[in-house]
Formats: structure tokens, C-alpha cells, sequence
């Protein structure tokens, strides 16, 4: 597969997946009860760190030779921090609902702009292939 389709793709797992803790801390909080650690946190939380880590050391490359607009390394590095603490957080009642909401947020706003940086850099590509 094309590395850079690969990152695109990451980016869309790491989108399924921030939803999906956002949904799960929705239901925790609903039912105030923390998720049993290693029968649904832990597998949770491994699955999103190794999603993050591919994604991070894949994009970060991929920004040394292109250029991204607006985006930076450090807000990349961030973003995979923010979803692999997000992954744990979703699971407890009691994490700080602005924090964790604040969190999400900001992953899912990077995340569709690496997806749509990563779209651009593609079409901008293969018009230049094209041409050739």
C-alpha cells in the first residue's frame, strides 16, 4: 500500500477510535461505574497507542518531505499523547468531563486536518504525476 494512503487511513482509525471513547466515557459517565482494567481498558488503550505510535512516526516523516500547512511536529506529537491518555480516561466516571471533552475535541480538530492536508498533498501529487 502507499505509505501516504497509510497515513491517511491511520488518521481515519485514530478518528473511529477518539469517537469511540468519547462514546464509551458518555456511557461510564451515565452509569458510574469504572470498566474492568484488563478485560476492556487495557486492550482498549494497547490498540489506540499502537494506532498513535504508526500514525505519529508515519506523518512525521511524511512532513519532512512535504509541506503541511498549519500543521506542526509538536502538534502531532501531542495529538497521539492526547488519544492515548483519552483511550485510559474514557473508561472512569470521574475524569473531569470539560478536561476529557476539551481533549477529544482538540485530537478530532488535528486529526481531520491531517486528513485534509494529507488529501491535498495526494491530489497536488498526482496533478504533478500527471503532467509529466
Amino acid at each position: 500500500m502507499d505509505e501516504y494512503q497509510k497515513v491517511i487511513d491511520l488518521t481515519e482509525q485514530l478518528i473511529v477510535l477518539a469517537k469511540e471513547a468519547d462514546a464509551i466515557y458518555e456511557e461510564v459517565r451515565k452509569d458510574g461505574e469504572e470498566r474492568d482494567f484488563y478485560h476492556e481498558v487495557k486492550p482498549f488503550a494497547d490498540r489506540v497507542q499502537l494506532a498513535c505510535e504508526q500514525w505519529e512516526q508515519r506523518v512525521k516523516q511524511w512532513m519532512k518531505e512535504a509541506e503541511f500547512k498549519h500543521l506542526f511536529p509538536q502538534q502531532i506529537e501531542q495529538t497521539a499523547q492526547n488519544l492515548t491518555d483519552v483511550s485510559v480516561q474514557a473508561f472512569f466516571p470521574k475524569t473531569s468531563y470539560k478536561r476529557f471533552k476539551s481533549h477529544v475535541q482538540s485530537v478530532l480538530f488535528i486529526l481531520q486536518n491531517v486528513k485534509m492536508e494529507s488529501m491535498r498533498i495526494l491530489a497536488q501529487k498526482g496533478k504533478e504525476d500527471s503532467a509529466l
